[in-house]
């Protein structure tokens, strides 16, 4: 997944849909309180230390709810900021920044919340060759939004959805009978050749796995001593990835034993929002 400053059309019809969700038949607070001329200016403040993600989405919102808001991030996606750094400015009127105020939050700090955490990750295994990789395990409809906060946070994307890639787990090899039956399956049937990976469980599965070479191997809630093992056999000869019970505590070690990638749903499925604040600062 790229980082651009633009976002794509599904996001787009995901920030509507939120924009209606939340606003419904108008503001009623905001229309009763605020004069409808009124401008008002302020910050955006980060409350807590982290890595910033999401700032092109929170502009989107702002320009949909009113394309006469102005919005100037200080930092850009991907910047480590502090507690008590300013993140953006903002002016406009008063009405249309408070009607947008909640759901540009929210997009900003969740997503600032998983970058956060997989910059977390990327230091814990620092030193080492692994990647960090996210998962299918996001919010419905956010995969866009989660994904690119974990390209903003250091890490690197598996699979975005069950079209790009192929990945051969535990009840696809027991519905076809055996890891060599599912892998000739998707040979013959994938015409697009699209990447094949193959999630095993012990090492006898691993051998089965290496001998038809697939692009990616999947150790799955395997030992370290395992793990490392299966790097040696492996021998450079197809990428690995590790996965289960993978931690802030326990990725380092399983860094450490060679393999390619490392993929833990926490990044996405437990997030934790980025504490930021949006302040009035002067009305006119």
């Amino acid at each position: 997944m790229n980082d651009t400053n633009s976002i794509p059309e599904l996001a787009h019809q995901l920030i509507d849909i939120a924009l209606q969700e939340d606003i419904g038949s108008g503001d009623i607070t905001g229309e009763a309180t605020i004069p409808a001329d009124q401008q008002v200016s302020g910050q955006m403040i980060a409350k807590q230390a982290g890595v910033i993600s999401g700032l092109a989405v929170a502009a989107t919102v702002f320009s949909k709810v009113d394309g006469r808001i102005q919005f100037n991030p200080h930092v850009s996606n991907g910047d480590h900021v502090s507690k008590g750094d300013v993140i953006a400015e903002f002016s406009g009127p008063g009405r249309s920044l408070l009607k947008a105020e909640r759901l540009a939050l929210n997009f900003l700090q969740r997503m600032s919340g998983i970058a956060t955490l997989t910059s977390r990750f990327m230091q814990a295994m620092a030193g080492t060759r692994a990647k960090i990789l996210d998962t299918r395990k996001t919010a419905p409809g956010m995969r866009y939004f989660d994904k690119l906060a974990v390209v903003h946070g250091g890490g690197t994307n598996h699979r975005i959805g069950l079209y790009d890639m192929v990945l051969i787990k535990e009840n696809h090899i027991a519905a076809a009978g055996g890891i060599t039956q599912a892998v000739e399956r998707v040979r013959q049937y994938d015409t697009q050749n699209r990447p094949i990976e193959v999630e095993i469980t012990n090492l006898d599965e691993f051998a089965e796995a290496l001998a038809l070479k697939p692009d990616r191997i999947m150790l799955d809630n395997m030992s370290l001593a395992d793990m490392k093992f299966a790097v040696e056999q492996n021998n450079g000869r197809v990428a690995l990835e590790a996965s289960g019970n993978v931690t802030l505590s326990t990725v380092a070690d399983i860094a450490q034993t060679g393999v390619d990638f490392i993929s833990s749903g926490s990044l996405t499925h437990s997030v934790t929002a980025l504490d930021i604040s949006m302040l009035v600062t002067s009305t006119k």
